[in-house]
């Protein structure tokens, strides 16, 4: 790093204490990177961007009190420019696909953090995007796909929790025929054998989750 260039300045959002310090340990070892600031819920990553204003910031996903979506949407709000990356134990394309929605323009996989997470913030402070391949990879194969309403995404939720058609349709006010017809569309979308597998399907790709 040339001595006259400041380093990337980073904050780092997550709410387990464990994952904020092992990030902070690989931003410390790199000469070109500093860590700005540290957030363990959504509206102090918000609160901290507005006080600090990092070069880029790495938000996770699944936070309580607020979510890493509804933080990266409120920051972006406000910060038209702001550099994230979303950080999440999910390849699941529909968290994907909601993520750069909401103004992320990296996804990085906790799995996979030790090997990309610097190029990461060098890509995001370079005004650059980054996908991992697999991430890319997993996007394409969905792009083309039909994506379920929210109320097949409700049906959906309650069957997750072993609710019958019957409660289902006593839950949403409608009838068990219209249950039955919900779920046929969304086995449909999803490519999925039966009501079992589309569960599973649509955790594995984001659509819900437990």
């Amino acid at each position: 790093m040339n001595p006259e260039t400041p380093p990337i300045r980073v904050l780092v959002c997550d709410d387990h204490p464990m994952m904020r310090e092992g990030i902070a340990a690989v931003i410390a070892s790199q000469p070109d990177m500093c860590l700005a600031g540290e957030a363990g819920d959504g509206r102090e990553a918000v609160a901290q961007y507005r006080a600090l204003q990092p070069d880029v910031a790495l938000i996770d996903i699944q936070m309580p009190d607020m979510n890493g979506i509804e933080a990266i949407q409120a920051i972006r709000a406000e910060f038209a420019q702001a550099r994230i990356a979303v950080l999440t134990t999910y390849r699941g394309d529909a968290r994907a696909l909601q993520a750069i929605r909401s103004g992320a323009q990296a996804y990085l996989l906790k799995s996979a953090l030790r090997k990309e997470l610097t190029e990461a913030i060098r890509a995001l402070a370079a005004g650059k995007r980054y996908f991992p391949a697999e991430i890319a990879a997993e996007l394409a194969n969905h792009l083309g796909q039909e994506r379920l309403t929210p109320r097949e995404v409700q049906v959906l939720q309650l069957i997750a929790r072993g609710h019958s058609n019957k409660q289902v349709a006593g839950e949403l006010t409608l009838s068990e025929d219209t249950v039955k017809g919900h779920l046929r569309n969304i086995m449909d979308k999803l490519g999925a054998n039966n009501r079992t597998h589309a569960v599973t399907i649509a955790i594995e790709r984001g659509f819900i989750g437990l």
